[in-house]
């Protein structure tokens, strides 16, 4: 009666070790089917912006130029360098990429960063290494004003790259499009933890009452794709690099 008790309880165990074996295995799966659906196409971004960022002159045929405008566009593009990520790209769960980040490969306050396209310009008292710019009629739907948001131009403690002639608490500064407004920079928004030096631009909805939303929700964004004439959204890019195949002056 022992043996027989002490066989079931074995069998039992085994058995048990079976389904708790297979329960991590499918948990495990679970796991990797999302960090493949949110750091998949990142993944492989970030190859081509470490590739581009150790030797920019190797992939010369990488980079847009400030100023050019992809054939059929509304905006000029705001820097030069690689389009390293994009509209919707996922660095984290949760997390949606609201604009683009253009990495020049070169050092801080060397990479200059123009207007996309005419507006008024706005610097809060606050904005170490950001500006936005108002569009009263948006291009693609003159019924609606946009913001075009700028940012990262200032160094690793967040000593401002912007232009001087818009220092903090300017305010609705009429600019031209291609207007130089500072440089690229690394500032991340804490002192002393830099990123990359890079732009991130965004393209910022109006509230309805002549303000800017909060750039860091993506919902508050518009996919920038139509406006540069590129494949800047993430979901439909899953690899290409944004380059300009024609211009238009």
């Amino acid at each position: 009666m022992t043996k027989l008790v002490r066989h079931n309880y074995s069998r039992a165990r085994d058995k048990t070790g079976r389904w708790l074996l297979l329960g991590l295995v499918v948990i495990m799966a679970g796991a990797a089917y999302l960090a493949y659906r949110y750091y998949g196409d990142t993944a492989g971004r970030s190859g081509q912006v470490l590739a581009w960022l150790r030797e920019p002159a190797e992939h010369a045929e990488w980079a847009v130029q400030a100023g050019q405008r992809c054939a059929g566009a509304p905006f000029i593009l705001p820097t030069s360098g690689l389009v390293g990520y994009l509209w919707d790209d996922s660095f984290r769960p949760g997390h949606r990429h609201q604009g683009i980040d253009i990495f020049g490969g070169g050092q801080v306050n060397e990479t200059p960063v123009v207007a996309a396209f005419a507006g008024y310009l706005t610097r809060l008292p606050e904005w170490k290494s950001s500006v936005i710019i108002r569009i009263p009629e948006d291009p693609l739907d003159p019924n609606r004003q946009i913001w075009t948001y700028y940012t990262h131009m200032a160094g690793p403690d967040g000593d401002s790259t912007i232009l001087a002639d818009y220092p903090p608490g300017t305010s609705e500064v009429y600019v031209e499009e291609g207007a130089l407004l500072g440089y690229q920079g690394n500032y991340s928004g804490t002192p002393g933890s830099p990123v990359g030096v890079h732009l991130h631009f965004s393209i910022v909805l109006d509230d309805g009452n002549g303000k800017f939303l909060n750039e860091l929700e993506i919902d508050n964004t518009l996919d920038p794709s139509a406006y540069f004439g590129l494949p800047l959204n993430a979901r439909i890019n899953q690899d290409q690099i944004p380059i300009c195949e024609g211009t238009a002056s």
